[in-house]
């Protein structure tokens, strides 16, 4: 485990993934204290990532739990493999097994199916605490949550055949949510919280150059400014840092070294996922914006040092 807010920032790093110092803090206390960590933020910030990294960096399996409309406890945390139980029922009935001993033999763990919440408990309880990651909490029904105060309280589980499940060491748990809805009240008292936010430009441009240096420093450079402009448009989905990193590998493929707005029209499917998007911004109002980066490119740094990373 990291020592410090630093030694954490410098540990996502490694993994590829360029914190902030106030990010790095939030995910430190969270290691550290042993809380949950809710992350909120625009879809596409780099929310689900740092989950991933956390997992590669700590050597930590990763169990992730999708969040959607109607999850149930039979999705989230476990259910009964009936069709096994079944086949034992017969069989032990073709021996002549007395009812009660059958029914005793048929709740229990091997007849179990571990869903992600539950998995996660057995992880801990067997010495290797994961990484839970709960992702998109907004989608999931507000019961759902009620659930889930029992988890991020006690880190436990109760199988009415079976009894309470209880880790021994909490597993490390990233909630995420892209406020479609609020998360109730309770559940964010039980977690440390942080806002993840669209990068600014020198941020974004360290973060593009990790992950597709073919695409050269100038390419970058206009590629974010690029960006940065369109998300201050009124646009259905704004780009986030995926489409960001898959714009750079499309226009490194087509061995692009500088922008223009024909190039713009033509790969604007890579950068936004939307066609009413797609549409107010080709043409004109591409070449406006290419236009205004050519204007600028004295202005604007090409490469960003990592001290000016943490200011």
């Amino acid at each position: 485990m990291p020592a410090s807010p630093a030694e954490t920032r410098a540990l996502m790093e490694r993994e590829g993934y360029l914190a902030d110092l106030g990010l790095a803090t939030a995910v430190f206390l969270a290691l550290k204290l042993g809380r949950p960590l809710l992350l909120e933020g625009e879809p596409g910030t780099g929310k689900t990532e740092i989950a991933r990294v956390l997992a590669a960096a700590l050597d930590r399996p990763l169990v992730r739990l999708q969040c959607y409309e109607g999850l149930d406890i039979a999705s989230a945390v476990y259910e009964w493999n009936y069709a096994r139980q079944l086949l034992h029922i017969r069989a032990r009935e073709a021996q002549g097994t007395e009812a009660g001993n059958i029914e005793r033999d048929v709740y229990h763990h091997d007849y179990l199916l571990a869903r992600p919440l539950l998995k996660a408990i057995e992880l801990s309880r067997a010495g290797t605490p994961p990484v839970l990651l709960i992702d998109e909490l907004d989608r999931a029904d507000e019961p759902f949550e009620a659930f889930l105060l029992e988890l991020l309280a006690d880190y436990q589980v109760t199988i009415p055949e079976l009894g309470t499940l209880k880790a021994d060491v909490p597993p490390i748990t990233i909630l995420t949510s892209n406020r479609t809805r609020e998360v109730h009240d309770a559940v964010r008292r039980r977690c440390f919280y942080a806002w993840v936010d669209f990068p600014a430009p020198e941020r974004e441009r360290a973060i593009v150059g990790l992950k597709v240096p073919e695409a050269g420093p100038e390419l970058t450079r206009q590629l974010v400014a690029f960006v940065q402009s369109i998300r201050a448009m009124d646009l259905y989905k704004h780009p986030g840092i995926a489409e960001s990193i898959n714009w750079a590998q499309a226009l490194a493929a087509l061995n692009v070294v500088t922008l223009d707005p024909g190039v713009v029209d033509t790969t604007l499917g890579t950068l936004l996922k939307y066609q009413d998007d797609i549409v107010k911004v080709r043409g004109s109002e591409a070449a406006r914006v290419v236009e205004k980066i050519r204007s600028e490119a004295k202005s604007v740094p090409v490469e960003t040092s990592p001290a000016e990373l943490g200011r």
